[in-house]
């Protein structure tokens, strides 16, 4: 298959520099309409799409975000990979403001959001042992420290609801008992929707703020998160184009699975499903219904 990139921007990123051939178009998905039209455009001869996660105007809460529709929409925009590109606070104290963080685990802590594509009429159970996929991170690791980014591989995310920020006694909970390396608030159910439609999907966190937890950073303040945003999001997109130079144009399944997820994870026999819903489901189940 050929590998289209879709990149999902987060608090600071909008937009994607540098595109050929850009074009913002609508997809229409049964689940909603997705956060914002979706731009197209190829990169070194690589095709990438663009949504911004919370629209270009940022009025979309954490909460509110249409995972679904987005996910869906990518699926059927025939993306192979995802690159979440997110903002968060760091709970561990050698991930500073400024660094990325792709992180390779989650605890998922939101209690207000449609975590599955799957439900009543359609039942299934797709591991998330390994939420991320472990060769996507690694071409993005490849290419950020080539760009001399400061670039970590590896961490626990945690997801809150938000969109208030922490408690101080939250944020110890998080750091000191749960051993959490960056807390915020949208890769989750982001990442488990990704596996579901079975998309490889990758993380890079970019690290605002210490939380609340840090003796010298004891307020986390919008302001100071805006100033690091803006240097990051410009990282972002230069590490993005690093890796469309170096990433294969074509590729086979992902050898760590996440292109077969599907695989056993449905429970409901066909002839006992839910018409609806598995008509809702066309784009996820495109592979294993062939």
């Amino acid at each position: 298959m050929k590998v289209k990139i879709g990149i999902i921007g987060g608090s600071g990123v909008y937009n994607l520099d540098g595109l050929e051939n850009p074009n913002w178009i609508k997809v229409k998905s049964p689940w909603g309409k997705t956060s914002d039209d979706i731009l197209t455009g190829n990169l070194n001869d690589i095709e990438l799409v663009f949504l911004p996660r919370h629209s270009r105007n940022h009025n979309i809460s954490p909460s509110d975000i249409p995972y679904q529709a987005n996910i869906d929409a990518l699926k059927r925009l025939d993306v192979t990979d995802i690159i979440s590109v997110s903002a968060c606070g760091s709970l561990n104290e050698k991930f500073k403001p400024g660094d990325f963080v792709l992180v390779d685990q989650y605890i998922d802590r939101t209690f207000k959001r449609e975590k599955s594509f799957f439900g009543a009429g359609c039942v299934a159970h797709v591991s998330m042992a390994h939420p991320t996929c472990e060769r996507l991170s690694n071409l993005l690791f490849e290419a950020g420290k080539k760009i001399n980014l400061n670039i970590f591989k590896g961490g626990t995310y945690l997801t809150m609801e938000g969109p208030q920020f922490s408690t101080l006694a939250e944020s110890l909970l998080y750091k000191n008992v749960w051993n959490c390396d960056v807390i915020g608030m949208t890769n989750m159910p982001e990442a488990k929707l990704a596996r579901e439609a079975e998309i490889c999907y990758a993380s890079l966190s970019m690290v605002t703020d210490f939380d609340c937890w840090h003796p010298d950073h004891d307020k986390v303040e919008v302001s100071d998160i805006i100033r690091v945003l803006t240097q990051n999001s410009s990282n972002a997109q230069s590490l993005i184009k690093e890796l469309t130079i170096n990433i294969p144009k074509e590729r086979e399944l992902c050898e760590y699975g996440c292109n077969t997820a599907l695989d056993n994870a449905i429970i409901t026999p066909s002839q006992h499903r839910d018409e609806a819903l598995e008509t809702k489901l066309d784009a996820i189940l495109k592979r294993v219904s062939s």
